[in-house]
């Protein structure tokens, strides 16, 4: 006896062969599709867990100082290399130091960058046998108003009216020492550039010494 189709009550008679195909295709479509929901429903949730683990579960802290730079190592060091006295200022300690290292290609300096206060900055410059224009072209072409006696050392003094033009610097100092030239400049006051001056008289007098 044939096999007759299952009744389907809103036909009112037994379903034919392709009624039957396709209702089971549209009940696979209809599983598939809540399969690939469920599926991603789990993998945003798989992805929320490893985003709460990174935020949460990762250490947390304040980045590390930078070590402090040791102006007087470095200029040692230096010192050592270019067989001659490196300067090394004696600042207060509430001083900061940005930055304290070789620069320069064709005329070599020692630099040193202080940060005295939260308003203004001091460089320190030792040029290593530089040409006579060499305080000029770091001063934008400044030429000197005048000079000051410092604990016995006489310098070049760069009062300047408009910073804008020498690269943001505001006052200087430069004298020579023997084959070098050190030049002092910055944003602050005459007064803090003359405490690193002072602090410098006997280095001064050694480059001179030293000189041939």
């Amino acid at each position: 006896m044939p096999h007759e189709g299952r009744v389907v009550a809103e036909l009112g008679r037994p379903e034919t062969p392709e009624e039957t195909a396709s209702r089971k295709a549209e009940s696979s479509q209809r599983y598939r599709s809540s399969q690939t929901f469920r599926n991603l429903i789990a993998a945003l949730i798989v992805t929320l867990a490893v985003v709460a683990v990174v935020i949460f579960g990762v250490p947390r802290g304040q980045l590390a100082e930078p070590a402090p730079i040791d102006v007087a190592d470095i200029a040692q060091g230096l010192g050592e290399a270019y067989g001659r006295t490196v300067i090394a200022p004696d600042v207060p300690d509430s001083w900061r130091v940005n930055s304290a290292k070789r620069e320069g290609d064709q005329i070599s300096t020692f630099t040193i960058v202080y940060v005295p206060d939260d308003t203004s900055f001091l460089r320190v410059s030792q040029a290593f046998e530089p040409d006579p224009s060499w305080v000029s072209r770091t001063l934008s072409g400044e030429t000197p108003d005048g000079t000051v006696t410092i604990d016995g050392t006489s310098w070049d003094r760069y009062d300047i009216d408009d910073p804008g033009r020498a690269g943001n610097i505001s006052y200087a100092l430069a004298t020579d020492a023997g084959v070098d030239q050190v030049l002092i400049y910055g944003t602050s006051d005459a007064d803090t550039a003359a405490l690193v001056a002072a602090s410098l008289t006997d280095q001064i007098s050694a480059l001179r010494e030293e000189a041939p």
